[in-house]
């Protein structure tokens, strides 16, 4: 039988290498894109264990939420990366920070 610790293990695992991604990479904006799922992946998982083992919906509902977040973000950060790679030919994050005026 899976217990609400085991659930709160992978969470923190898929949450630490979100982090860990975040703060190793900071070159590519894919990369962080996609360790901002991880940690957003993490909470949902939290959220859904709590919410079967406490016998309470709302964190299932809540779970709706943070994906229609989560899918927003990506596909306005994709427009914004596609648009960028169109103008500079590169998707690194040293070139974006030179579009400060």
């Amino acid at each position: 039988m899976v217990t609400l610790s085991s659930y709160l293990a992978v969470a923190a695992c898929l949450f630490a290498i979100g982090i860990i991604g975040l703060f190793l990479n900071r070159k590519n904006v894919i990369i962080i894109l996609m360790c901002i799922e991880l940690i957003l992946l993490a909470v949902n998982i939290n959220l859904a264990a709590f919410s079967y083992f406490l016998q309470n919906l709302d964190g299932q509902i809540f779970i709706f939420f943070v994906l229609t977040v989560a899918a927003s973000e990506v596909a306005v950060g994709l427009a914004i990366l596609v648009a960028f790679y169109r103008n500079r030919r590169s998707i690194n994050v040293d070139d974006i920070n030179t579009l400060q005026g």
